[in-house]
């Protein structure tokens, strides 16, 4: 039923299109037209989400998928290798997570050109979802009538079901030291780097436990060589699956950072903000157990496995919509080697349409 070739050719052009997070403005016209072309009621909201609609009565379910990259992703320019889509090498590729916005193009199509049977749908494709999730942060949620999603956003062999996710609060700290010439008297002075790289070193980082991971992922300070600086910034982030374990880590964290200013005489600021909740479901929930039972039907192997990354399915769940996220086929994302299989796209779509085929 999936049309390879046309599932292809959408991914390209797709590609090709600029939709760096906050500057989706082309593409986002160019899925309304796509999407109103196939009878789908279709608008906007204020943050710039696409919401659609194919068919009203029933319970609908919740497709989505986003249409920003993260850079470099400007110029695109595709290639096919036995059957593998990259890009030639300047750029990423843009799969994460055009690969799941092309399948529920094609899926869309197949169900309106072969009026096949399927529940109400829902179609939301969000901005910003690299920048923390903020076009699903921003959709009014009220204007959605599903209780059930499905998120293609993430890599994995196709029957990849990811069932849970971490919580992620992002840390922002400011130590504040004092100025001094660093030449003639560095001894009055209070060193906010050193003070930073000493509260940094003091940090329990990266893999945590199986599901926990905290990162710092940019420092700055200072002006100039010959002055003491008296401010530093750092920026970071902690996630786990499990709430107890992100508060102990990022109270380490900030632990680390108090101690540090208070041996030196230094003073810190200390912003904790939550970016994300975590989910988790399991075997029984109802959207689980379908996508289960398609993914057998075609002879795939289902894996309901955890992540440690945030998608739009955290929102959504977090709003009551019980979402799982399902691979598309992305591989190597966030880099230029970045690609996906051509195989692994039509599997996917294959398996969305199995799964909405089978919900009465």
């Amino acid at each position: 039923m999936i049309n390879r070739d046309r599932l292809v050719s959408t991914f390209l052009e797709l590609v090709r299109i600029d939709s760096p997070s906050g500057q989706e403005q082309e593409i986002a016209r160019h899925l309304t037209a796509e999407l109103r072309s196939l009878g789908l009621t279709v608008e906007r909201d204020t943050t710039g989400n696409i919401i659609a609609r194919l068919a009203e009565e029933g319970q609908p379910i919740l497709l989505n998928a986003h249409v920003d990259t993260v850079h470099p992703g400007r110029g695109v320019k595709p290639v096919i290798e036995d059957g593998v889509i990259k890009s030639d090498g300047s750029t990423i590729l843009g799969a994460d997570d055009k690969s799941g916005v092309a399948v529920i193009l094609e899926v869309l199509r197949v169900l309106v050109e072969q009026d096949l049977a399927h529940p109400p749908l829902e179609v939301a494709l969000t901005v910003s979802e690299e920048k923390g999730l903020k076009g699903a942060k921003g959709l009014d949620l009220t204007r959605l009538r599903a209780q059930e999603g499905i998120v293609l956003d993430s890599g994995g062999e196709i029957g990849t079901i990811v069932v849970s996710a971490p919580s992620q609060d992002k840390i922002r700290a400011v130590v504040h030291g004092k100025a001094a010439h660093a030449g003639v008297e560095p001894e009055k002075g209070i060193n906010a780097i050193l003070v930073a790289a000493e509260a940094i070193t003091a940090m329990p980082l990266g893999r945590i436990d199986e599901e926990t991971t905290a990162n710092l992922g940019r420092i700055q300070g200072g002006t100039a060589t010959n002055i003491v600086p008296d401010q530093a910034e750092i920026e970071g982030e902690a996630r786990s699956r499990d709430e107890r374990k992100l508060e102990a880590q990022v109270q380490a964290m900030t632990e680390a950072l108090k101690k540090a200013a208070n041996r030196h005489g230094a003073t810190v600021e200390i912003d904790v903000q939550r970016s994300y909740s975590t989910f988790k479901l399991s075997e029984e929930d109802g959207i689980v157990r379908r996508a289960v039972a398609a993914a057998r039907t075609l002879g795939l192997t289902p894996a309901l496995v955890p992540s440690g990354g945030g998608s739009d399915a955290n929102i959504f769940n977090a709003a009551g919509i019980t979402t799982i996220n399902i691979s598309a086929g992305m591989e190597k994302v966030h880099t230029k080697e970045e690609q996906v299989a051509v195989a692994d796209m039509v599997k996917c779509a294959e398996f969305l349409l199995a799964i909405l085929e089978g919900i009465e």
